[in-house]
């Protein structure tokens, strides 16, 4: 399965790169990771469970970055064993290019799955595949810019001033700010 994308990110190419290379960043993005420890300059090991039709399993493996050209391209690659469900590998060539409103990231990414999984056809798989890359790119984008649903981020926004009224310590933000991602706010 192969497919290939891109996604328009409000943020400067060197905000994207720092994303991208940090395990916190890349578990909340992960659908179904339930732990990523490691670093960018030897490998990731990732827990993620996932439902692949009726199969659901936990997939223990590596997650490594190469061809590393800062702020500008990279490599991503993993392979995951989940036991009698079978083996998933696949990888992503990831591209950042400036742009007049922050950043293109494009994509290519190739799945192979092997054993029980592979058994319930390409169909399934590769819609699967999409979508996972789909989730995972999105979570991304919202880690950096927030949440593209106004109403969403008004929400968020109305639990953290509650969350810091009731610590006693009000922000003094505007409430017509647009929220901006948490990895934007921990950097900025």
């Amino acid at each position: 399965m192969q497919l290939s994308d891109h996604r328009d990110i409000k943020a400067d190419p060197a905000t994207v790169w720092a994303a991208i290379l940090n395990p916190d960043v890349l578990k909340d993005c992960v659908p179904g990771c339930e732990s990523m420890t490691g670093t960018p300059e030897t490998q990731f090991e990732a827990v993620v469970t996932q439902k692949v039709g009726p199969v659901k399993a936990t997939f223990k493996g590596v997650v490594t970055l190469t061809d590393m050209v800062p702020h500008q391209s990279l490599r991503i690659s993993g392979e995951g064993k989940g036991g009698p469900a079978g083996f998933a590998k696949g990888g992503a060539n990831v591209t950042l290019t400036a742009t007049e409103t922050g950043t293109r990231l494009s994509y290519e990414v190739e799945a192979n799955v092997g054993g029980k999984i592979a058994q319930l056809g390409s169909r399934i798989i590769d819609g699967f595949a999409k979508k996972m890359a789909d989730e995972f790119f999105t979570r991304f984008q919202e880690a950096i810019e927030g949440p593209a649903d106004e109403e969403l981020a008004d929400e968020e926004l109305a639990e953290e001033e509650v969350a810091s009224d009731v610590d006693g310590e009000a922000e003094g933000g505007e409430g017509g700010e647009k929220k901006k991602g948490w990895f934007k706010r921990l950097i900025g």
